[in-house]
C-alpha cells in the first residue's frame, strides 16, 4: 500500500510531530487555525474518529498492522502510516506506546460556553486541575455518570493532551467541553492576576477576569446553580433534597491538593462535603467528581435504566 512507510530515517520531518514537538507546540501547529493532538491506543483513536476528528497520520508497531490497528487503518486508507518494530518506536518517541498505536489528529474549533450549555442540565466545572491524569479521569466519570458537559478554567490541563485522552479512554471525544476563555473557537492561557487566594489563580485576559467572576456570572445567567465540592464544616450533603430539586446544576471541582479557592466557594450557591471515615481529609478530584456525578446526575435517564 502506498500510504505505508517503514521508518528508516529518524530525522524525517514528518516524524517531528511524534518525536520532537511538545504538546504545546502541536496545539499551535497550524496557528491561527486549530493545531494537532496525538491520540494513543486503538480505543481512544476509534472514539476520536467516531466523533469526526480528522487523522493526519499514524505511527504504529509493525505487528499491529494486522492486529489491533487493522480496522482503524481500513477506515483511513489514504492516511500516511509510519511503522517500525517496538524498540525502534520506543527510541524514536522516548516512551513505550500504549497498545502500540499513535495517531496525529487535527483539532477542531471549540464551542463557546453558551452553546455548550444550551441544552445541558448537569455540567462539571474544573478549576485549575493541572494533572492530565486527573482531567482524563474526570471525563471518564462525567461520560459514565450523566454529565452533559465539562467546562474548564484556563489553568486546567488540556483534555486532548495524550495522557488525558488516554486515561479518559477516549471519552474526551464523547462529552462536550470547552474552556471559559475559548474565543472564536480557540483557547489560550492568556494570563493571571498574580494574586492568590488559597493558592488559586484568578485568570484574566488583561481586561476582564475570566474566572471566577465572569464564569460564575455566565453560569448564573444560563440558569445554573453552582455546587462547590469543598471541605467545609458548614457544607450540605449530596443527598440534600434542595440539590435534587434544582433543574440545572454545575458541579465545581478544584485543583489537586488545595481544592477550590475561597472566593470560588463563596460565589457558589451550595457547598458540598463528602463524609469520610478514618480521618481521611480529602479525595482525589476525579474520585470526588465521580461520587458527585453519580448522586447529582441521577436525573439522567440513561443512568436510571
Amino acid at each position: 500500500m502506498d500510504n505505508i512507510k517503514v521508518i528508516t530515517d529518524f530525522s524525517a520531518p514528518e516524524l517531528d510531530i511524534y518525536a520532537r514537538l511538545s504538546e504545546g507546540q502541536l496545539l499551535h501547529y497550524y496557528e491561527p487555525e486549530p493545531g494537532i493532538f496525538i491520540a494513543e491506543s486503538p480505543k481512544v483513536i476509534e472514539r476520536a474518529l467516531d466523533a469526526g476528528y480528522e487523522p493526519v497520520s499514524f505511527l504504529l508497531e509493525t505487528k499491529h498492522m494486522e492486529g489491533e490497528a487493522r480496522e482503524l487503518l481500513a477506515r483511513c486508507r489514504n492516511v500516511p502510516v509510519y511503522t517500525a518494530e517496538f524498540d525502534v518506536l520506543t527510541r524514536l518517541t522516548g516512551f513505550p506506546l500504549t497498545r502500540g498505536v499513535l495517531c496525529a489528529m487535527g483539532r477542531r474549533r471549540l464551542p463557546d460556553v453558551r452553546s455548550l450549555c444550551a441544552k445541558a442540565t448537569r455540567i462539571a466545572v474544573l478549576e485549575n486541575v493541572m494533572n492530565p491524569t486527573n482531567v482524563g479521569a474526570v471525563f471518564r466519570s462525567a461520560a459514565a455518570l450523566g454529565m452533559d458537559g465539562v467546562l474548564l478554567t484556563p489553568g486546567c490541563s488540556d483534555p486532548l493532551y495524550r495522557r488525558a485522552s488516554r486515561v479518559s479512554m477516549g471519552t474526551v471525544f464523547q462529552v462536550p467541553w470547552t474552556f471559559f476563555n475559548a474565543s472564536d473557537g480557540f483557547y489560550r492561557i492568556t494570563g493571571y492576576s498574580g494574586k492568590r487566594t488559597s493558592d488559586a489563580f484568578y485568570w484574566t485576559n488583561g481586561k476582564t477576569e475570566i474566572w471566577p467572576q465572569k464564569g460564575m456570572e455566565l453560569l448564573r445567567e444560563l440558569g445554573f446553580k453552582t455546587v462547590a465540592m469543598a471541605l467545609r464544616d458548614d457544607s450540605t450533603t449530596l443527598t440534600d433534597p434542595a440539590l435534587k430539586a434544582e433543574e440545572k446544576l454545575a458541579i465545581v471541582l478544584g485543583t489537586e491538593g488545595d481544592g477550590l479557592a475561597d472566593r470560588t466557594i463563596a460565589d457558589c450557591d451550595y457547598t458540598v462535603r463528602i463524609p469520610m471515615a478514618r480521618n481521611v481529609d480529602s479525595l482525589n478530584a476525579s474520585v470526588a467528581g465521580a461520587i458527585a456525578f453519580w448522586e447529582l446526575g441521577k436525573k439522567n435517564s440513561e443512568i436510571q435504566k
